[in-house]
């Protein structure tokens, strides 16, 4: 069964930021000629990594709601050149817009269960609604 991740996408303004963000990444990779995956890098190993890429997602928070969702490719576990042990955690380079849902500041990640997780917002029949509407209403609680 599939289970989803909950991340703060720190530093960025808006989805469009953090889809663009992403195509410069994967843009710089392959003009360095590596493989152009989307790779985030976190300090802990999921202990469910499997069950995360049986068909889960990482939701990002950004300015204080869960905006977007990327699915996850794969899991990868090293250990940095410090000797520190880290995880890649490889997504879909494609951002899935989903409905807003509020979450207070975290650090790291948390575990969101399928039942818990937003829709896409193709499925919530919101996607008509321009993106700055709907952080205009989202500021004032209305989202």
């Amino acid at each position: 069964m599939a289970l989803h991740m909950l991340k703060l996408c720190v530093g960025v303004e808006s989805v469009e930021d953090q889809r663009d963000s992403v195509q410069r990444r994967l843009a710089m990779m392959a003009a360095a000629g590596h493989k152009p995956e989307q790779v985030h890098t976190t300090r802990m190993v999921p202990k469910r990594a499997a069950e995360l890429i049986d068909g889960g997602s990482l939701y990002w928070v950004i300015k204080g709601n869960i905006q977007a969702r990327q699915r996850f490719v794969d899991v990868r576990p090293f250990v940095d050149v410090d000797g520190i042990s880290r995880c890649h955690l490889v997504l879909e380079p494609v951002l899935h817009e989903t409905t807003w849902a509020p979450r207070r500041p975290f650090q790291g990640w948390r575990y969101l269960d399928p039942d818990d997780a937003p829709p896409d917002l193709g499925s919530a029949g919101a996607d008509d609604m321009p993106a700055e509407l709907r952080r205009e209403l989202a500021g004032l609680g209305l989202l």
